[in-house]
């Protein structure tokens, strides 16, 4: 195989792993400009694999091992083939072609470490660490990668990683606590009178409710100032910020009256597409 025909294998891989577990992110690409579409996939499928190693593993060292390798890899360091690894081999062109800094992208392995064990998120402030180091940085390289970097991108970029950050702690709560972990804060709940060991349990409550409740509304507000900020980024890096047009529908399905917070209504691709189609053509992501 010759190198343009890997090179395409890499990009092809890449874009099917997104579709795959992350349609969210995938469907939005659609609407980003052609030019940076192939590295965006390439951040993309290298969050999946990411979030994704707590899946493959269950104990946490093998989990260490594996997002060590992507430390080092960044650093230059990595073990084994890195060019015969797609996401490696296409980040790698990402962060050469667009300047993209690294250690945004350690930061972003070291939070997830997290998921590896079962404990709860302690409080807000940990969580919203947590979403800034996550959800956060993912904007701020796809911003990067858009061609778009400011101070009020930045700010933009805070409210709308934790809004969708939020939303999609919230979405996943169930599956979460099945396996004893929460990322919705463990003060939080605790604040409204939840039992832990019920939520682990899938006992659903109206303490729960009003729990997640209040974590909705502080979604909306930071999404309310993203959506406010929105039009001082240019155009071009505004499809980046795609994803803020499914915030609100993913909060209404988790408070709305009679919701199973264990058992969220699935959304599908066809609507998420319809969404963000409509977003994009609406005047917060065009004028």
């Amino acid at each position: 195989m010759n190198g343009a025909a890997s090179d395409d294998a890499a990009a092809t891989f890449c874009a099917d792993l997104v579709r795959t577990h992350d349609f969210e992110s995938y469907a939005a690409t659609i609407f980003a400009p052609a030019s940076c579409r192939r590295a965006l996939l390439a951040l993309y499928a290298f969050n999946v694999e990411i979030v994704r190693v707590r899946e493959h593993v269950t104990q946490p060292l093998p989990g260490e091992i594996r997002m060590q390798w992507w430390t080092d890899m960044l650093a230059g360091a990595g073990h084994g083939s890195v060019e015969g690894n797609p996401v490696a081999a296409e980040l790698l062109a990402a962060i050469r072609d667009y300047g993209l800094p690294v250690e945004p992208l350690t930061r972003l392995i070291e939070a997830h470490q997290f998921d590896l064990y079962n404990d709860p998120m302690p409080d807000t402030a940990v969580l919203e660490q947590h979403l800034d180091d996550t959800s956060c940085v993912l904007l701020s390289l796809a911003a990067r990668i858009a061609g778009h970097q400011s101070e009020e991108t930045d700010h933009l970029v805070h409210h709308a990683g934790l809004a969708c950050g939020i939303a999609r702690a919230s979405a996943t709560f169930g599956r979460d606590a099945s396996r004893r972990q929460l990322f919705v804060p463990r003060d939080l709940l605790e604040r409204h009178g939840c039992d832990l060991e019920q939520v682990f349990a899938g006992q659903d409550s109206q303490q729960l409710h009003a729990a997640l409740g209040e974590l909705a509304e502080d979604a909306q507000a930071h999404l309310d100032t993203a959506l406010a900020l929105l039009p001082g980024t240019p155009q071009a890096a505004r499809t980046v910020f795609l994803p803020l047009a499914l915030v609100r529908p993913a909060l209404d399905r988790v408070v709305r009256p009679g919701a199973n917070p264990f058992m969220p209504p699935a959304t599908s691709r066809l609507r998420m597409l319809w969404t963000l189609w409509r977003a994009a053509r609406s005047r917060a992501f065009r004028a």
